[in-house]
């Protein structure tokens, strides 16, 4: 049996500089495949800090992920990734700011490492779906939030929902963990409560708060807005300066965040209850507009038309005219009951997901677009004799089929 070793004490450091560690091993060792755990060990950094490093040295190019599993080399950019501690301001990555950067200050010893590559491609989320990047900042939209963790700047997403929020934040951290806000959260579900375990005895059990902090990730508060403030203010001395809390349930322990550990949350505006206090919004620093990329919902091959007046309807909406327009959520859900039950039945399905109050200009908006009277929302009918039935599971349903060869 081996000794284990003293336990190694995480390392902090600035943002920028421990990407540059890992890149600076990784470059001394270009025969190696290192995996999360070899490389923090040998770095002294923890499990979360390290993992977020290397997969934004593999997002900017700046390092190779060869095949599936998380085993990680360097590559021809890995060395001047090692030379580089800083993080650009959003922007900065311009040709017009690099040249203002130029004329202003020194000539760097060494040259600049090329621009890292844009993600214009969609990206696997944990639980398999696909994510579209955007643009932000000129930037692609995970790659300004990867940077914003970098600097350690918490970030608000807010927008109607349906749009991508938590998808956008699943892309950009594959580290994430998240709480699903309500009124009914407690401070117990984001710090941790005491549980019986099989054999009938409490034990302490922590929550997404604290683990995120003892593992340096991603936490991300959706639905923020619908939790109480008295709730949410356990929350707050995590974020600023102390970057600690007190865990009053559990003898008193304090909880020191670990380096990468990071905050983001998600805002319905329009949602019943959702409230954005100023004490909340003072803690975010960036907050960003999320609203739904029409044109994406045209490029999933969405029948043109209900994207037309998802689109129409959606400016209603901006004008105070409309409380509601489908987003692509509902888009995408559209095209998958269209697929399955018909075009007709998959017009009735987002009439009838419309709020009672918005319906029938949702329902009048959809029957002018393609053609279909007495729209109405997805009902079920008279009982069906055994002869109907049999008739129904016959035949196919082709409508949809026919209608996208008619606008094509």
């Amino acid at each position: 049996m081996t000794t284990p070793g003293p336990a190694v004490k995480p390392v902090k450091a600035k943002p920028g500089e421990l990407r540059a560690k890992v890149a600076g091993m990784l470059a001394d060792r270009p025969a190696d495949t290192l995996t999360i755990g070899e490389i923090c060990r040998a770095l002294g950094h923890s499990h979360g800090a390290v993992q977020q490093a290397v997969k934004t040295l593999v997002r900017r190019g700046e390092a190779d992920q060869p095949g599936a599993g998380p085993r990680f080399r360097a590559n021809g950019k890995t060395a001047a990734a090692a030379r580089v501690a800083v993080i650009s301001p959003p922007g900065t990555h311009s040709p017009r700011a690099a040249a203002a950067t130029a004329r202003t200050t020194a000539p760097a010893p060494a040259p600049a490492p090329a621009p890292a590559p844009k993600h214009t491609g969609p990206i696997r989320r944990a639980g398999g779906q696909l994510y579209h990047p955007r643009e932000l900042a000129d930037l692609p939209d995970v790659e300004a939030l990867a940077r914003l963790r970098d600097a350690d700047i918490p970030v608000l997403l807010y927008g109607p929902p349906g749009t991508g929020k938590t998808s956008l934040v699943e892309a950009a951290f594959p580290d994430l963990l998240t709480v699903a806000g309500d009124g009914d959260t407690t401070v117990g579900d984001l710090i941790g409560e005491y549980t019986q375990d099989d054999d009938g005895r409490y034990v302490f059990q922590y929550g997404p708060l604290v683990t995120a902090m003892q593992e340096g990730r991603a936490l991300l508060i959706d639905d923020a807005t619908l939790i109480s403030p008295k709730v949410l203010a356990s929350l707050y001395p995590a974020m600023d300066g102390r970057r600690q809390i007190q865990v009053k349930a559990h003898k008193g322990e304090t909880i020191q965040a670990k380096a990468g550990f990071y905050v983001v949350a998600g805002h319905n505006p329009g949602v019943h209850g959702a409230v954005l206090t100023e004490a909340l919004a003072s803690r975010f620093s960036v907050q960003i507009q999320v609203g739904t990329d029409y044109d994406l919902a045209m490029a999933l091959r969405i029948d043109a038309r209900v994207v037309r007046v998802a689109r129409n309807l959606a400016k209603q909406v901006e004008l105070g005219e409309l409380g509601w327009a489908p987003q692509l959520r509902e888009l995408l859900s559209y095209q998958k009951t269209e697929a399955v039950l018909g075009t007709r039945a998959a017009l009735a399905n987002l009439v009838g997901i419309a709020p009672i109050e918005d319906r029938d200009a949702v329902a009048e908006a959809v029957s002018k677009a393609v053609g279909v009277k007495q729209l109405a929302p997805l009902t079920l009918g008279k009982q069906l004799s055994a002869t109907t039935a049999s008739a129904a599971r016959q035949t196919p349903v082709s409508t949809a089929s026919a209608n996208r060869g008619r606008q094509r």
